[in-house]
């Protein structure tokens, strides 16, 4: 059930946005948002990501695309539908908090 909180986000399972998840798995592993990014980069050859991309991803600023997505899955040992379905929930919610908006 959505709390406080939780900002009216369920907890459960698969009902978690991107960021919340990226979040959750990354501190689980025990990793800070720089080795996260560090790992990311190293996995990928991309150097480009940093831990501000990390970050904005956590904050729900923006929402990592399939490219992300598929290193995300290979470092953090998510399988990659959670991601796809947690990052539609995010694009879900931001677009509901746009409808909402003033």
């Amino acid at each position: 059930m959505p709390t406080r909180e939780t900002g009216g986000v369920p907890r459960t399972g698969e009902g978690l946005p991107i960021g919340r998840l990226i979040r959750s798995v990354r501190r689980e592993r025990g990793l800070t948002q720089y080795d996260l990014a560090d790992a990311l980069a190293a996995a990928s050859g991309n150097s480009a990501l940093g831990r501000d991309e990390v970050s904005r991803w956590e904050r729900g600023k923006r929402v990592p695309g399939p490219y992300w997505q598929g290193w995300l899955s290979l470092v953090l040992g998510i399988h990659p539908e959670r991601l796809r379905s947690s990052a539609r929930l995010a694009r879900e919610l931001r677009w509901r908090q746009v409808e909402h908006a003033p």
